[in-house]
């Protein structure tokens, strides 16, 4: 007898389908007729609603995974651009044949790095047969041992060295000069290399360009063979002109180096070229929409120069009285949930914007509309490098108006290079001519005086040359450097305020020697914020922590003279926080005294109630205060170190740690040479024992210095 025909609905066989049976299960009959596989197979109605469900059902899982998938992407794609400096890979080692030179950069701003690419570029052209390889000293090695292990293998190699700060290395070169300067002695190990070094410096300091001077001294005594003697870049003239001289005394060196010996190949003519990304422009109604989606974007989980994060303004207020025709701010960052940490003493690097009036009056010498929206790109169409890897890193897409605020220096005076670009983009014959003279070595007295001299800056001279309108790829390429992070001590420590940045910055605001006023960028962004305690919608700054040495003493009964006028006060601000902090939870603390020093304690005696108070509490134990505008002759902070000079030099004597902070070209200088009197006098000695102390003193981390 045959079975009777039974009908399964959808839900049925689905749910039959979704318990997970067998393909047995499934077939196998039942109490009521033919198996749900069986009614599939006999009912096409039935067949058609199933398939039509799956492939629904798979259509909209695939949509939710590209949706997810776009997400992601258009989130990267949104990350602000706040790194200005990317990290390139390690270049594979190709052996080719060819000699290999290896140039290696040191830098904080990005001058090292520029110099350091623009030789390779040039010799690449000079020396086809030799290969040149451009490395940032933080990507050379990972420990001392690979150190070691691979500046044995180079044959030729050039270092372009920053000094910055009080002689110290730049943040992405202190570890090499730290495993080469401190390391075991390796004797005569670099016999094989042949060598050249450039430092960049600023004359006005006292360590002029140290770290380039001790490497190519070590280098010498482990066996390396000097090429050029040492290049000494003085930024506070015209460092382009110092390069420019080295180089030149370079090439017949290599000359004999890298051509062939039987003198066949001599080296190839070059002529620079002005650097250009390739420019795209683009639909400006999405330019909104990214940039407010930039705008909340809050960084990286690492945060440091590459990736800043994003920090809003809780506090500001102004630390002179009305009576003073200066101004200095206390601003605090705060930092609470963004993993953002600091230590007493270090610095915070701030990305802050240009002046609106500064960007419109780019806009207008541009000759460009505000609401330009391009992209800028260091690669041809066709995917090929442009110009090697010169180039700085790209930022994204933006408006014009967002990348003159964002990433172009424009108020500090133009260097040689960038008067090279406009020459090459003016209209007017005659002053592309005077550009190139400027440019010249025959101009040198002239750029000298007309631009060094009278602080020109980027902006006054291209409104001098009218006819010189570079288009954005060469503009942001060779004539706008990038707009540099600013720094500050950080006037806070972690243990009184660990969820905020205190800044303590003194208003940049002179009239040059051309007549304009000077607003220095940083200063001005910061006096101008807006804080949340007076907005939700408050000011905002990508900003990072850069570590320093400027540190209390790990044993807090050791005594301490801490020198800092002005806003040098700062770093001493966050080592009374600290010793309080200490105090109050039980440590004992070594004597402490402060010498301030300000113009009149009725102007711009800052932070003179927390002073007071710090005295009151046991975290200071003298205050002394010079008040260089309040008598009859000028009183600074080192007269008062001579009044106290026996006091000074029984604290050294007991082991104590001397700090100063403030104006290095002045200031320091003075304190210096005071500090040099007093150990003389003091300690009976003649003046060479006195240098002698007083660089011990230095070598053994007990006078640190934070200047500026």
């Amino acid at each position: 007898m045959q079975s009777s025909s039974v009908k399964v609905s959808p839900l049925d066989l689905m749910t039959a389908i979704l318990k997970g049976g067998s393909m047995d299960q499934l077939n196998a009959s039942s109490d009521f007729g033919e198996s749900p596989l069986a009614a599939l197979v006999g009912n096409r109605e039935l067949l058609m609603i199933l398939t039509t469900s799956v492939a629904v059902l798979i259509g909209c899982v695939v949509v939710l995974v590209l949706r997810r998938s776009s997400g992601k992407k258009s989130a990267k794609a949104l990350e602000p651009p706040r790194p200005l400096f990317v990290k390139t890979e390690p270049e594979q080692e190709i052996d080719d044949g060819k000699k290999k030179v290896t140039i290696f950069y040191g830098t904080q701003t990005g001058t090292a790095e520029g110099f350091a690419k623009a030789l390779a570029e040039e010799a690449r052209v000079r020396y086809e047969k030799a290969t040149f390889k451009v490395v940032d000293l933080d990507d050379y090695a990972g420990d001392d041992d690979e150190y070691e292990d691979k500046l044995k293998k180079e044959t030729m190699a050039f270092f372009f060295l920053a000094t910055y700060g009080d002689g110290e290395p730049t943040d992405n070169a202190a570890t090499f000069y730290k495993w080469f300067t401190e390391g075991k002695e390796r004797g005569e190990w670099l016999k094989d290399l042949s060598y050249g070094v450039f430092g960049l410096g600023n004359r006005q300091y006292e360590h002029f360009n140290k770290i380039a001077k001790v490497v190519d001294e070590i280098l010498a005594e482990q066996g390396g063979k000097r090429l050029v003697p040492v290049g000494l870049g003085d930024d506070d003239q015209c460092i382009e002109d110092d390069f420019t001289a080295w180089r030149e005394l370079l090439w017949p060196e290599l000359d004999q180096l890298l051509c062939d010996e039987d003198g066949t190949t001599v080296s190839t003519p070059y002529t620079a070229v002005v650097l250009e990304y390739r420019v795209q422009f683009h639909d400006p109604t999405v330019a909104s929409q990214l940039d407010k989606s930039l705008s909340m974007e809050n960084g990286h989980s690492v945060h440091d120069a590459q990736h800043p994060c994003r920090a809003n303004v809780a506090v500001k207020k102004e630390l002179h009285t009305p009576s003073s025709d200066r101004s200095c701010t206390h601003l605090e960052f705060d930092i609470a949930g963004t993993g953002l940490v600091y230590e007493t003493g270090d610095h915070v690097g701030v990305y802050c914007e240009n002046l609106i009036e500064t960007v419109e009056e780019a806009e207008r010498l541009l000759g460009l509309s505000p609401d330009t929206y391009f992209s800028i790109h260091t690669d041809k169409e066709d995917g090929t490098p442009i110009s090697g890897s010169s180039l700085p890193p790209p930022f994204p897409p933006c408006t014009l108006r967002t990348a003159l605020t964002r990433y172009a220096e424009l108020l500090n005076f133009p260097k040689k290079s960038a008067l090279i670009a406009l020459a090459a983009h003016a209209s007017d014959p005659s002053e592309a001519e005077r550009l190139r003279h400027l440019a010249s070595p025959a101009g040198k007295d002239e750029y000298a005086q007309w631009i060094v001299a009278s602080h020109r800056s980027l902006l006054e001279v291209m409104g001098a040359f009218p006819s010189a309108k570079p288009p954005l790829g060469a503009f942001f390429a060779s004539v706008a450097p990038r707009l540099q992070p600013r720094y500050y001590s950080i006037s806070s420590s972690p243990k009184m305020a660990p969820s905020r940045i205190h800044v303590t910055s003194a208003l940049v605001h002179e009239k040059t020697p051309t007549g304009r006023i000077h607003k220095g960028v940083c200063s001005t962004w910061i006096k101008n914020a807006v804080p949340l305690e007076e907005s939700r919608d408050c000011s905002w700054a990508p900003i990072f922590v850069r570590q320093s040495n400027f540190r209390l003493p790990t044993d807090t009964k050791l005594p301490i003279v801490m020198i800092g006028p002005g806003t040098g006060l700062a770093p001493f601000r966050g080592f009374l926080q600290e010793r309080l902090a200490l105090k109050e939870a039980g440590a004992e603390l070594g004597p402490a005294i402060l010498y301030f020093g300000c113009r009149n304690r009725k102007m711009d005696y800052i932070y003179e109630d927390e002073l007071n108070n710090f005295v009151e509490n046991g975290a200071l134990s003298e205050l002394i205060v010079a008040f260089s505008r309040e008598g009859p002759t000028k009183e600074y902070v080192q007269h008062k170190l001579v009044e106290k000079a026996s006091d000074v030099w029984n604290m050294i004597s007991l082991g104590g740690y001397i700090y100063v902070c403030g104006d290095a070209k002045g200031m320091a200088r003075d304190v210096h040479r005071t500090l040099h009197t007093i150990v003389q006098e003091q300690g009976s000695m003649n003046s060479s024992k006195a240098e002698s102390t007083v660089k011990n003193l230095q070598m053994t981390g007990r006078y640190l210095r934070d200047v500026w």
